[in-house]
């Protein structure tokens, strides 16, 4: 009997709860500037929706008014659909300056009925180098999908649909700089980038397809916002409690065997695989992770 009265209660709990997330996603005209494209990039439908296009003439971009440092970072994207051959959808994070840091999701485009590759990097100080590249195990041009970023003081963690994907660690202990300092803003943009997007350059862009659109939706940032005087949105003391819950978070066991899962049957590069880029031996946070 017990379980028969509490389940009804459990479920309006999680209703609840989803309602309350449906209505915390963010606000295009609110959150995020159009920075670039002449038009090509569009708010539309009260701010719910923003869709970058790109044709032969230019491709379009935008980015968030904040800045954070530290953060949960959720979009939801449905990708450029049919012949995207030589088309770059970017999403990420970022700071300014020759020593930037840097958190990248870019989405390569491919010939019809080829997979799109999901290509990932991390900048810290300025240096990269660091890419893994994936299969989608769905077509991410029928749907939105979800695209999240989790940047805390131990770890980066790529994630798709709630399935984490890549992990990069903190591992300033053996001498890797790590992105902690630098407030990052958030990028998007689609772009032409025919000379090395597809098959190294081999595929070019058929433009009689253009223009080639992407679409983004329920954006979602639980984070640390820096102000224009440099202080966090974290320290005060209306972000407290189990809000932030975020910053210690480490995948779980089922979080791991996801990652591996993934790992195993959809990664196609790993820059810790490649002895050959790297004949003097594998970065050092390649034996940590």
């Amino acid at each position: 009997m017990a379980s028969s009265s509490v389940t009804p209660l459990l479920l309006l709990v999680s209703i609840l709860i989803c309602s309350i997330v449906a209505t915390s996603a963010g606000n295009f005209n609110q959150d995020f500037d159009i920075t670039w494209g002449e038009g090509r990039a569009k708010i539309l439908n009260n701010g719910d929706l923003l869709t970058l296009s790109l044709d032969k003439t230019s491709g379009s971009g935008f980015q968030s008014k904040s800045q954070y440092l530290f953060g949960k970072i959720d979009m939801q994207l449905k990708l450029v659909a049919g012949n995207s051959a030589g088309t770059v959808t970017a999403y990420y994070l970022s700071s300014q300056g020759p020593t930037h840091d840097e958190i990248d999701f870019e989405f390569l485009g491919n010939l019809s009925g080829d997979p799109y590759i999901l290509h990932t990097n991390v900048f810290s100080q300025g240096k990269g180098n660091r890419e893994q590249q994936f299969y989608l195990w769905f077509d991410p041009t029928a749907d939105f999908h979800t695209y999240s970023i989790l940047w805390n003081p131990q770890r980066i963690i790529f994630s798709v649909d709630g399935t984490p994907i890549r992990q990069f660690k903190n591992s300033e202990s053996i001498g890797v700089p790590y992105p902690k300092n630098q407030p990052m803003r958030i990028y998007s943009s689609l772009w032409n980038a025919d000379d090395w997007a597809t098959r190294g350059g081999l595929v070019k862009t058929d433009w009689t397809k253009a223009p080639f659109t992407a679409s983004y939706r329920n954006f979602n940032a639980n984070a640390c916002v820096i102000s224009s005087s440099g202080a966090s949105s974290c320290t005060s003391s209306a972000n407290n409690g189990n809000s932030n819950a975020w910053l210690e978070e480490q995948l779980d066991s089922t979080s791991q065997e996801r990652l591996k899962w993934v790992q195993k049957n959809y990664m196609i590069y790993n820059y810790c695989s490649d002895s050959k880029r790297f004949p003097q031996g594998l970065p050092p946070e390649c034996a940590t992770s």
